[in-house]
């Protein structure tokens, strides 16, 4: 029997179309999602062709040896790649954030000098446009904290570029504070503030922080539209939380608010962190392998400058007979692998290493990927050390001389000269006890009770304050050698 439309049951003809409606709310936002996307890769695009053609271009003019300053070159080059660097590792936590995947890398950080990296990163664009750039640090602060160096990194550059990028007069500052575990970032600038109804929305994807729509006449926008989602998506993984305030027309400041635990004790910041120039006691051997013949080059002048012996290998094979070598005649003190070599990986090479030298040889995993951190999923860690590429060479040195027990040599400082080395100070009875017990706490390494220790002396005897300066300065560079040898003279 035919059914016409008087005899289609109401409650159905309402179900077909709520369904009808929702069918077409669903392709509605599919397409809208489609275009967004588009036009994200689009910019995407431009972000990274833009970089790359500065590399490209400034490469080929010092290879043709024009006449152009090599470290300006150098200069526009590095500060590229770390816009290219940046851009791909924010994509890859934004993928996996949203897929659920969050592994927070959680390492020893000097705060004071990744805030004043950031800082000079941005100054020159700043002035640029003619703005004024601050970074405002204390006096004192821990040099030392615990916290994700690379996605701290990354939230910093994304809030300070788009400080930048927006605000047409005025100033940019980047502020950083430290009180009881807590690291709080502070980006503030003088541009033209978000209004309170844009202020949920700017740190969706694809959302740019700046006006709604664009004015007649402006300029194409530059930017993927994905740093405020990236930081809000990096501080939510770190267990922090990102703030904002803003007033149109007269500015905005954007906080970050982190747990950040001190790892060692207090420095004074006006004492400039030089590069050391060696390191006491014998000569080291190291070993360095990496298919990349560029990446091997900067790697070993780096060591070679510091004093250490370097040997080279290109691949797994010639490593492990290198080593083997070694092994006759008083092996490597240390290996640096890069994970990612065809044929024989570098996890493959440190597991043969390991289980031929044991743990005596000291072993640091070079890799672009942080997922492998922890080596192989389902095998024990056959490394001492992990570190992201691209590498901090400062931050390689600090590596290696942590894990081989290094008193690095620094040069002398200029004010230092001619000025009489001040003999030993007296110090009262209860200082001294709380000195013999640092004389315990260095011969067993412990960091953390030896900074609560030198506290106590420093308030047992304020007399003492030459002596628990230098201990401070010891703790800070991780150095018990010399805080053993400082204490010895007590």
């Amino acid at each position: 029997m035919a059914l016409v439309a008087g005899d289609m049951p109401t409650d159905k003809i309402a179900t077909g179309g709520a369904e009808m409606a929702q069918m077409a709310s669903d392709l509605q936002a599919a397409e809208a999602a489609n275009a967004a996307k588009s036009r994200f890769l689009a910019n995407v695009s431009h972000e990274i062709r833009s970089p790359l053609n500065a590399i490209y271009g400034y490469a080929q003019l010092v290879e043709r040896g024009a006449d152009v300053d090599p470290q300006h070159a150098a200069r526009v080059i590095r500060r590229s790649a770390e816009h290219l660097t940046n851009l791909v590792e924010g994509l890859l936590d934004l993928a996996s954030v949203e897929q659920g995947v969050v592994r927070v890398d959680s390492g020893v950080v000097r705060a004071g000098a990744l805030v004043q990296q950031v800082a000079e990163m941005f100054t020159p664009l700043a002035a640029q446009k003619g703005l004024t750039f601050r970074c405002e640090l204390p006096e004192r602060l821990p040099e030392f904290v615990r916290m994700d160096e690379r996605r701290v990194r990354q939230a910093l550059i994304n809030l300070v570029s788009n400080a930048v990028k927006f605000t047409e007069a005025g100033e940019v500052t980047l502020t950083f504070r430290w009180f009881s575990e807590m690291a709080t970032f502070e980006v503030r600038d003088t541009g033209p503030g978000i209004a309170e109804d844009r202020r949920m929305a700017i740190f969706a994807p694809y959302v740019r922080a700046g006006l709604a729509e664009p004015q007649e006449g402006a300029g194409i926008q530059e930017g993927a539209g994905l740093g405020l989602a990236i930081t809000s998506a990096i501080v939510r993984m770190l267990g922090g939380d990102l703030q904002l305030e803003s007033e149109p027309g007269k500015g905005s400041t954007f906080r970050i608010v982190i747990m950040a635990p001190q790892v060692s004790g207090f420095v004074d910041r006006t004492v400039e962190r030089v590069r050391p120039t060696g390191y006491a006691g014998a000569r080291r051997s190291i070993l360095l392998v990496d298919d990349d013949r560029d990446h091997l080059a900067v790697l070993r002048t780096t060591l070679a400058e510091v004093g250490f012996d370097v040997a080279l290998a290109s691949d797994g094979p010639t490593a492990l007979a290198l080593a083997g070598d070694a092994a006759a005649s008083g092996r490597f003190d240390a290996a640096v692998l890069d994970v990612s070599m065809p044929g024989m990986t570098g996890w493959e090479v440190a597991a043969h290493l390991r289980a031929t030298h044991g743990p005596a040889l000291k072993i640091l995993m070079l890799s672009a990927n942080a997922d492998e951190r922890h080596g192989l999923a389902g095998q024990a860690a056959d490394h001492d050390a992990f570190l992201l590429k691209p590498v901090e060479l400062g931050g390689l040195l600090d590596a290696v001389g942590r894990h081989l027990g290094l008193e690095w040599v620094y040069p002398p400082q200029p004010d230092a000269v001619g000025t009489p080395t001040p003999g030993p100070v007296a110090i009262s009875d209860a200082a001294r006890e709380h000195a013999e017990r640092l004389k315990s706490l260095v011969r067993i390494g412990h960091v953390r009770a030896l900074e609560g220790e030198i506290r106590a002396l420093e308030q047992a005897d304020p007399a003492a304050a030459p002596l628990v300066a230098k201990l401070y300065a010891c703790l800070d560079r991780f150095d018990l050698a010399a805080m053993g040898k400082t204490l010895e003279e007590f």
